[in-house]
């Protein structure tokens, strides 16, 4: 934040506007150059009226829940298992997380809660499932048909190189 700005954007008798300007850098939405307004100015008495009726967000109500210890091991276990090239495993991780236009099992859909018997120290862990939302988050007509994600290119193959090696290359360059 500005350290010349005297009160708080957000004071509801002196606090700042927030102009957002939406540019393009390399085919995303780019907001990076939105800043506060110069010039003070109170929330209307309309404006005031709705926080009263309405109430504030709390930002924080909208986080995903922090991922457990036995989350994070299954996490960096399908890391690790990605970066190796190895294909996504049901058996090892269906229990956790699927991913989307994955096919449920029979056994899947008729136990969904509970994890494999071959792994009882997983079984303590809660099920992981991942949503995936394809709606645009931008509504109206100032909707850019160009702010399409580019599609990404898939890594070549490691050669047999471990997870940390290439982390190592990574850094490296």
């Amino acid at each position: 934040m500005d350290p010349e700005l005297e009160n708080m954007p957000t004071d509801y008798e002196a606090g700042l506007d927030f102009n957002i300007k939406k540019t393009s850098k390399g085919g995303y939405a780019d907001y990076s150059t939105s800043t506060w307004a110069r010039r003070e100015s109170a929330l209307t008495q309309d404006e005031l009226a709705a926080i009263e009726k309405y109430g504030l967000y709390n930002l924080a109500d909208f986080l995903p829940k922090k991922p457990n210890e036995a989350e994070l091991k299954i996490i960096k276990e399908m890391f690790e298992a990605s970066v190796d090239g190895e294909p996504y495993d049901m058996e090892r991780w269906g229990a956790y997380y699927k991913p989307a236009g994955m096919m449920a099992t029979a056994k899947d859909s008729s136990n969904d809660d509970a994890a494999p018997a071959a792994r009882p120290a997983a079984a303590a862990a809660p099920k992981l499932s991942v949503v995936e939302d394809t709606t645009a988050p931008w509504s109206g007509d100032d909707a850019d048909e160009d702010d399409a994600p580019a599609p990404v290119a898939k890594p070549a193959a490691t050669g047999g190189k471990n997870a940390m090696d290439i982390l190592a290359q990574i850094r490296n360059r």
